[in-house]
């Protein structure tokens, strides 16, 4: 059960990916969607396309090409916006979410999306969920110049949305930006453990852990 003193709380960053959405999405889509468009298109045997797709991923990790999809449709050769739109039917939000954004703003949090993602890759996924509406802002890697688990990431997220670290709350599905959130100063971190639906976590030794959103709500 997670315990929050929401009067000492004015404002709640949220990743979206895992966090928000269930995980499963991209995990399939980068998995097994991504390598077999590759293979097909490049005339390479599927196992050969994942050996060569894995490799690059593992080396993009951390880095602002991690999740920069236009990067990925040049290197691969491959239209990944339009891939992911033609799927994006298949994107989930997390139960309890929409009742604990709800909360927030009945509570007058001032709500942000905080994420790695790329702005097309945002657009596609919350023009197919009900969320954009409950953010007060939207602050995407890209458009910060450095990834989440980077301090340059913050500094420019506080200037751009003027958040007070010791007041404020972050939930993530990652222990490294979790990290990096805790090391500028953030007070309030949750780790949001069964970021996949397909896939049960044990949740987090380094932070304390969220399962469901119904905890998060006082009776």
């Amino acid at each position: 059960m997670c315990t929050l003193p929401w009067m000492e709380i004015d404002t709640v960053l949220l990743d979206m990916d895992g966090t928000l959405l269930d995980r499963h999405f991209d995990d399939d889509f980068w998995e097994e969607h991504v390598p077999r468009q590759f293979s097909l298109r490049h005339g390479v045997p599927l196992a050969t396309a994942r050996e060569q797709l894995y490799a690059q991923y593992r080396a993009a990790e951390g880095t602002l090409n991690w999740t920069d999809i236009d990067v990925w449709s040049v290197r691969l050769g491959l239209d990944i916006p339009a891939m992911k739109e033609a799927v994006a039917d298949r994107v989930r939000v997390h139960p309890g979410v929409v009742p604990f954004l709800t909360f927030l703003r009945r509570e007058g949090k001032k709500v942000v999306l905080a994420t790695n993602a790329h702005p097309k890759t945002v657009a596609i996924k919350l023009n197919r969920t009900p969320l954009l509406a409950y953010f007060d802002a939207v602050l995407c890697s890209l458009d910060l110049g450095a990834p989440k688990e980077q301090a340059a990431y913050w500094v420019e997220a506080k200037q751009r949305i003027g958040f007070n670290e010791r007041r404020t709350l972050f939930i993530d599905d990652t222990e490294a930006v979790l990290a990096a959130a805790r090391a500028f100063g953030i007070r309030f971190l949750l780790y949001k453990a069964d970021a996949s639906s397909r896939v049960t976590s044990n949740g987090s030794g380094r932070f304390e852990t969220l399962r469901h959103y119904d905890e998060m709500i006082p009776s």
